[in-house]
């Protein structure tokens, strides 16, 4: 195991192994000081990262940071590693890798050719020594193109999962948010809900009610109900219509059995989505969410960094071709991103990393009421994101979910995303709400219709 040094003034600051030098080069966020694993003070962070851009890309291939034989999630990155693609870069440190992605040679083409050459461990590290707009100009080189109804990531187009939670699950509840995201454009993304008890009885009607809704109304776009993969794989074999395979995953193999998973039980519940062939344009049908802290939170992440293990969460998503991704990233609380600025760095980095390794991220663009972050930092990440090239945000009554206790985007803030930035929905749903006389746009500005669609008129008058 090597150890690295770099001297600042009179001082040397030395750093055990690559685990340790990646940790302290880490921007600080409170649940890397949690974990104990931070650097103490600016003058340590700074000289770990410059010891981190002089480590060579190769190094990353030598030292697994979680050994091999004790993790399936080190031995997937290693295994899948594709030596051809990674050539191009191969001779590169950290700091030369920064600089190459900053530069003309690196654009959408060569960028999505060496993705599969990158290792999470490379592109976590090299996000350590970037600034926000680094994270930004290199992550908006980047689409990463997906389809199952919709076609999601293209150049231009700003998708959001509609999520019309409900704390008791009533379909009422459930429709009438529904009604208000169509009517504001949101949706194309998917129509995704986080049920408030895991009953199957009661998944299979949510994804009855969203199935009949969506074949009701044409509407392009996908649903999921945000239950455990285990759970959809019964309902798929009970003959119940499910889009989407939902999961939450992180990036150890520890912290993927605190959620009851791993990667087989994955692949069935892939195979299990497959097996119904419901998508009519692709078949990326895995939608998995993560989150940085989430292999600390279960004790799992073996003295690695927090944004290293969300980073290696993407190896686990990218291995199943995703429909879409979802980094929800101030909802864990401040004990892992404390305040705004914590929460704005960690969504960036997150969005770079995922895009840079060939996922399709969005962004639960989010804070819990005890952080120490407001709406207007939640505004600041979306534009940001919006510049970023993000393939989705969430679309939520008011940005407050009723359910989940947790403030986050509004049907609102995505008009505002798409009108400032000069973004559209997906193509196929951009077609449908103007079909449906719900709004129409050009030139960046977005002209709704006159009156309440008459195909939702009657919808209306049942929820009244």
């Amino acid at each position: 195991m090597a150890s690295f040094a770099h001297t600042v003034g009179a001082q040397t600051y030395r750093f055990d192994s690559l685990k340790d030098v990646m940790a302290k080069a880490s921007p600080a966020r409170s649940g890397d000081f949690l974990a104990g694993v931070a650097a103490l003070n600016d003058g340590e962070r700074v000289a770990a990262q410059m010891a981190l851009a002089d480590i060579a890309l190769t190094h990353f291939l030598q030292e697994a940071l979680i050994p091999y034989e004790a993790d399936e999630v080190t031995r997937l990155i290693i295994d899948t590693h594709d030596k051809q693609a990674f050539a191009v870069v191969s001779h590169l440190t950290v700091g030369g890798f920064r600089d190459w992605l900053l530069s003309d040679a690196a654009d959408e083409q060569s960028l999505r050719a060496l993705a599969p050459g990158l290792t999470p461990e490379m592109v976590a590290a090299v996000s350590k020594i970037m600034r926000v707009q680094d994270l930004v100009l290199v992550a908006q080189k980047i689409r990463v193109v997906t389809q199952f109804r919709g076609t999601m990531g293209l150049r231009g187009r700003l998708s959001t999962r509609l999520q019309p939670n409900h704390p008791t699950d009533e379909p009422a509840g459930i429709a009438a948010s529904i009604l208000d995201g169509l009517l504001y454009g949101n949706g194309d993304a998917m129509i995704g809900i986080n049920p408030a008890t895991d009953s199957i009885a009661s998944i299979c009607a949510m994804l009855e009610m969203l199935d009949a809704i969506i074949q009701r109304y044409d509407i392009p776009t996908q649903a999921c109900v945000l239950t455990h993969v285990t759970t959809s794989i019964e309902a798929v074999n009970r003959g119940v219509p499910l889009d989407l395979v939902f999961q939450s995953i992180a990036g150890t193999e520890a912290a993927n059995a605190s959620f009851g998973i791993n990667l087989n039980l994955l692949q069935e519940g892939y195979d299990a989505g497959l097996s119904l062939n419901r998508g009519t344009l692709g078949q990326n049908l895995m939608y998995f969410e993560t989150g940085q802290g989430s292999a600390l939170s279960a004790n799992a992440h073996h003295g690695v960094d927090q944004q290293t293990c969300e980073t290696r969460a993407y190896a686990v998503a990218r291995h199943f071709r995703p429909f879409l991704v979802n980094t929800v990233v101030g909802f864990i609380g401040p004990e892992y991103l404390y305040n705004g600025k914590q929460i704005i760095r960690a969504g960036l980095e997150d969005h770079f990393c995922g895009k840079l390794l060939g996922v399709p991220m969005g962004c639960d663009i989010c804070y819990t009421n005890h952080a120490e972050a407001d709406q207007d930092d939640m505004d600041t990440l979306l534009t940001l994101l919006g510049v970023a090239g993000i393939n989705f945000i969430m679309g939520i009554p008011g940005s407050d979910d009723i359910m989940l206790n947790y403030q986050t985007t509004s049907f609102h803030d995505a008009l505002y995303a798409r009108q400032t930035l000069g973004l559209k929905p997906a193509p196929e749903f951009e077609q449908w709400l103007e079909k449906m006389g719900i709004f129409t746009q050009a030139d960046g500005k977005i002209q709704f219709g006159n009156s309440l669609p008459p195909a939702f008129r009657h919808a209306l008058a049942q929820l009244g």
